[in-house]
């Protein structure tokens, strides 16, 4: 952005005044947009800016420039742009925090300036410029649309200002509200909220502060200093270690004696030290509580001074009650500190009174709690969970559940803490009450990772935390479940629950219990990493029963938890099979149709549950046995227009189901269901709308078009196959990273009827075939077989005999070699396709071939003749004239005649048969017996396939007519063609009767003719 000031109109000529305008509008439209906050104000203003500039540019064009009104229009602008450069420029660069409490500050200017803008541009003379009246009226509509415009902060901002502001006015000290606070900021603006971040964007925010001060803007500085006090209570702003040197700093400055309170910190009415001083009418201070109650026992004066008070003034003293504050702290502060020597004394009944001072201590702020953490008590408490007296270790145990509520570090130097852990989990064998208060405060513990594995490497605790879940102290064993459920994260701890017989207490449980019992119970399920063995298992434990009847609860987050739970045991296809099998998917689908965006975690869910069925159905497990998946078409027409009506995931597990139900045995009739409710014009619609957001969901549209358009007839699918799609097509070819993604589209292209000249030439008009090639040349794609194969079939439609300029692109494009090579590699397919291909191509090789030129006069002074193809008797190459034997093909073609598949060995038969058309017979089969091809042809007569035999019988047909081939292979023929003739079909039978006469086996009257 240019950030040279626009210089003032009554300097220079208004042309070049406005010029600098128009260039200084168009920079800040620019920058305007790449601004990372309110981005949705700052886009619309650069929208307006880039819709004046070109009334701007008109206008100066113009000889209208003296009017005296234009010293006003460009006096505003040049004063309105300078500042919306400004501020795009300070918004670029400025902290994010500071910007985001700002937010209100930056819209309401964004605001003004749009609105002063629109102002200035409606002085401009439209009339002068000779501009169309829907110009004029488009310019004045753009003019009010800026002066209505209303700029606001967003939701996310306006949650997080309100945060601060209730905080600042409650004098808020809590450390966890700052915590949270602190998240919610990172989330508004976009950054980590990992504590290094934060502590560095608190830094930056402070430096803003800072430079306020030195721009002299004290409101802003004294509203600044309150957030940064409210933001400055959160564990991100200091580190630990530097709020231990803060505090250690303060209290070795204050003595090690209590002070008494001052008699201004008493109330006069109360005599008690005032928790919320306020000051009447009277100019005297009483606590808030106390005052009001003396005016609502009907009383109308001072209780000092006796004098009239208004009751409506009662103003907070500050002052007096930040006083009052600071003197409790520092009271409390040498009494936390004095309370290690009682500690340490031997007498238990001190011990325990000491803690239950403690204990209040730790409840009543987070401001105690950390001064217990920072005086180092957490070493000394933990000495005393070793103790025989049952009532010292609950209060120690009370005292670790506060400290470590809202605390990670207090979590973790708990669990560092000399055989802390192991103590806990002793008293979780111990008597109920003390074993309620340790699973508490494990399940606190357990909320972090660096703690869990603390947690189960204790010998013994899983088995104990087990067995408390199954409690009959409903508040202990609900604990345990979530204890649990948060270690289960680490596969270690899933493998002793399951050693610790777990599993069939919580399933027994799962019908009986609380809502939140039920909802934890199921958690740990659907969360646990299980093995397949262990999955199985659950199901044979009778897992599914209690599971599918929790889908039908009333309470939606059981409902998602018992969804949940199944999507992660369904993953597993036995259980997948068992759960159709055992009627899951009806209530699934019941769930699926009723839920609605209230509610998209739980339909993401069982939609991603059904596709692990889906899946399941087709897999291996179910030893091709068809599985009925969806009970009518019903289901079919619904889950299809759903597609339409829920987010990407629910469409990504929709899509994927009707692909694994495609692969079930017999799909045929799944397929055409789908096409029946017109899933075709959805996944055309799905590509094209999400090909440059939404890759997963395109590549599922993609992969399940490619599934339906099958091998059968697909002209009904053509008519939504527009130009626009395969333009899309080719772009997904030309930029995916997908092999499997491109495979399909691939296999789409190859699979559309290849009689559609229109398709083939739109292709080819968007660039389709130099990238199908490269496919089959680059190492990075070529590893993929199935990629190979559809290139090639994609290929045949290049390549078609009716076509010369089409195949002479194909052939430029270098593809005949390389079809060469597939003919000895890769599936049975990619070597009959590329067998097709070259059939395609030698079609028309003897129309292509250059003929030798016949020289005349004497011999011996004429220069020898050009050598010929010994197949076309001219002059060929790869590329002008397709020749398989100037390709090197014949000998691959061949050897593909002695392929186990069917498929290949008829495309090589169809290949080599171009070489003995018409007048080339002699020539072609010279060629094809050199490499060994009519003997691989006579074996083929034995082959189990008629079609196979009956092409075979053909080309013998042509060959054996000649004399010097019906010597050399006539005789290793004659068994095969006699068993022809006696067990073939009629049409074969006429065949071999031919060759055999040909052969002087049989005369040409015989009855097999």
């Amino acid at each position: 952005m240019t950030t040279a000031m626009i210089v003032n109109a009554s300097l220079v000529p208004a042309s070049e005044a406005l010029s600098k305008i128009v260039e200084e509008m168009v920079a800040t439209a620019h920058a305007a947009r790449d601004v990372l906050v309110e981005k949705e104000s700052f886009a619309a203003v650069s929208s307006y800016l880039d819709r004046i500039v070109p009334v701007l540019k008109e206008l100066n064009k113009k000889n209208t420039l003296n009017f005296e009104s234009l010293n006003n229009v460009i006096e505003i602008l040049n004063r309105e742009v300078r500042a919306a450069n400004k501020l795009t420029l300070d918004c670029s660069k400025q902290n994010k925090v500071y910007l985001l409490v700002n937010c209100r500050k930056i819209v309401q200017r964004l605001q003004d300036t749009t609105r002063e803008i629109s102002r200035a541009v409606k002085l401009i003379p439209l009339a002068s410029l000779d501009l169309s009246s829907d110009i004029n009226d488009e310019v004045n509509n753009l003019c009010d649309n800026m002066l209505k415009v209303e700029f606001r902060a967003a939701i996310a901002e306006e949650e997080v200002l309100e945060r601060i502001e209730s905080g600042i006015q409650e004098r808020n000290a809590n450390r966890s509200y700052a915590n949270n606070l602190l998240v919610l900021i990172a989330e508004a603006v976009g950054i980590s909220t990992e504590r290094s971040t934060l502590k560095r964007e608190f830094e930056e925010f402070k430096r803003e502060i800072e430079d306020a001060r030195v721009r002299k803007d004290h409101a802003e500085a004294i509203q600044m200093d309150q957030i940064i006090a409210l933001l400055g209570r959160a564990d991100a702003t200091l580190s630990l270690e530097e709020r231990e040197r803060k505090y250690f700093s303060k209290r070795k400055s204050l003595g090690n004696q209590p002070l008494e309170p001052l008699d201004s910190f008493c109330c006069p009415i109360t005599h008690e030290v005032m928790e919320d001083p306020v000051e009447t009418s009277s100019d005297r201070t009483f606590e808030r509580s106390a005052i009001e109650k003396w005016f609502a026992d009907g009383n109308t004066t001072c209780p000092l001074t006796k004098i009239p008070l208004n009751r409506e003034i009662l103003r907070p003293n500050i002052t007096l009650r930040k006083s009052i504050e600071e003197w409790k702290d520092r009271n409390t502060m040498i009494v936390i500190a004095s309370m290690k020597s009682k500690l340490s004394s031997g007498d238990e009944e001190e011990v325990l009174q000491c803690l239950i001072q403690l204990q209040e201590l730790c409840e009543e702020s987070d401001s105690h709690r950390e001064w217990v953490v920072l005086e180092n008590y957490i070493s000394i408490l933990v000495g005393f969970l070793g103790r025989s007296n049952s009532l010292i270790r609950n209060r120690v145990l009370s005292i670790f559940c506060i400290l470590a509520k809202d605390s990670d570090d207090v979590k973790e130097r708990i669990a560092k803490a000399d055989n802390a852990i192991d103590y806990i989990v002793r008293s979780l064998g111990r008597r109920i009450g003390e074993s309620k208060l340790a699973v508490a405060l494990l399940l606190e513990l357990s909320k972090i990772d660096v703690v869990r594995n603390h947690i189960g490497e204790v010998r013994g605790c899983i088995l104990l935390i087990v067995n408390l879940s199954n409690s009959e102290n409903p508040q202990a064993a609900e604990d345990a479940m979530e204890v649990l459920e948060n270690l289960s994260f680490l596969d270690q701890n899933v493998l002793q629950m399951a050693m610790a017989n777990y599993f069939k207490p919580l399933l027994q449980r799962l019908s009986s219990g609380s809502d939140e019992s039920k909802i934890n119970m199921v958690t740990a399920l659907a969360e646990m990493d299980l093995t397949d063995h262990r999955k199985s298992s659950l199901f044979d434990d009778g897992v599914l029963e209690p599971l599918l009847h929790l889908t039908s609860h009333v309470n939606v987050e059981v409902n998602q938890a018992a969804v949940k739970a199944l999507h992660n045991l369904s993953s597993l296809p036995r259980n997948g099979l068992k759960m159709i099998r055992e009627g899951a998917v009806c209530p699934l689908l019941r769930l699926l149709y009723l839920h609605n965006a209230s509610s998209p975690i739980l339909r993401q869910e069982v939609a991603a549950t059904i596709m692990n069925l889906a899946v399941s159905a087709s897999s291996p497990e179910a030893d091709g046995t068809p599985v009925q998946l969806l009970q009518s078409d019903e289901d079919i027409f619904r889950l299809v227009s759903l597609v339409t009506l829920t987010g990407p995931d629910v469409q990504q597990s929709i899509l994927q189901t009707f692909h694994a139900m495609c692969q079930i045995p017999s799909p045929t009739d799944m397929r055409a269901k789908l096409i029946q409710c017109s899933v075709i014009p959805l996944l055309v619609q799905i590509c094209e709308h999400h090909e440059h957001n939404n890759h997963v969901i395109r590549a599922s549209s993609v992969k399940l078009f490619f599934c339906l358009i099958g091998d059968g007839d697909n002209d009904t699918l053509v008519e939504h196959v527009s130009q626009r799609y395969l333009e899309t097509l080719v772009r997904i070819m030309r930029t995916s990273d997908s092999n499997e993604e491109i495979s399909a589209v691939l296999g789409i292209i190859s699979r559309l009827p290849k009689d559609h000249n229109q398709i083939t030439q739109w292709l080819l008009d968007d660039g389709a075939l130099p990238i199908i090639v490269k496919f089959l040349t680059d190492r990075q794609h070529n590893s993929s077989s199935q990629l190979i194969e559809n290139a090639v079939g994609a290929l045949c439609r290049f390549t078609v005999s009716t076509n010369i300029e089409w195949q002479r692109r194909a052939a430029r494009a270098g593809i005949i070699p390389v079809l060469v090579h597939l003919l000895g590699s890769g599936l049975a397919l990619t070597k009959q396709y590329a067998a097709i291909s070259l059939a395609q191509f030698s079609h028309n090789s003897i129309n292509l071939c250059i003929s030798v030129a016949r020289h005349r006069g004497f011999l011996c002074f004429s220069a020898p003749p050009e050598p010929g193809c010994p197949v076309h008797m001219g002059v060929c190459s790869v590329e002008s004239s397709f020749c398989l034997v100037e390709a090197e093909a014949v000998e691959p073609l061949v050897r593909l005649l002695g392929d186990p598949d069917v498929g290949s060995c008829e495309a090589a038969l169809q290949a080599l048969s171009t070489l003995i058309d018409a007048e080339r017979l002699q020539s072609g089969s010279k060629v094809i017996s050199q490499a060994h091809g009519i003997a691989a042809i006579i074996r083929l007569l034995s082959s189990h396939s008629s079609e196979l035999q009956e092409k075979a019988l053909r080309i013998l047909e042509r060959i054996f007519r000649l004399e010097e081939y019906k010597q050399k292979y006539g005789a290793s023929a004659q068994m095969s063609l006699v068993d022809i003739t006696m067990r073939g079909t009629s049409t074969m039978k006429s065949l071999a009767a031919q060759i055999l006469a040909h052969l002087n086996v049989l005369h040409d009257q015989s009855s097999y003719f």
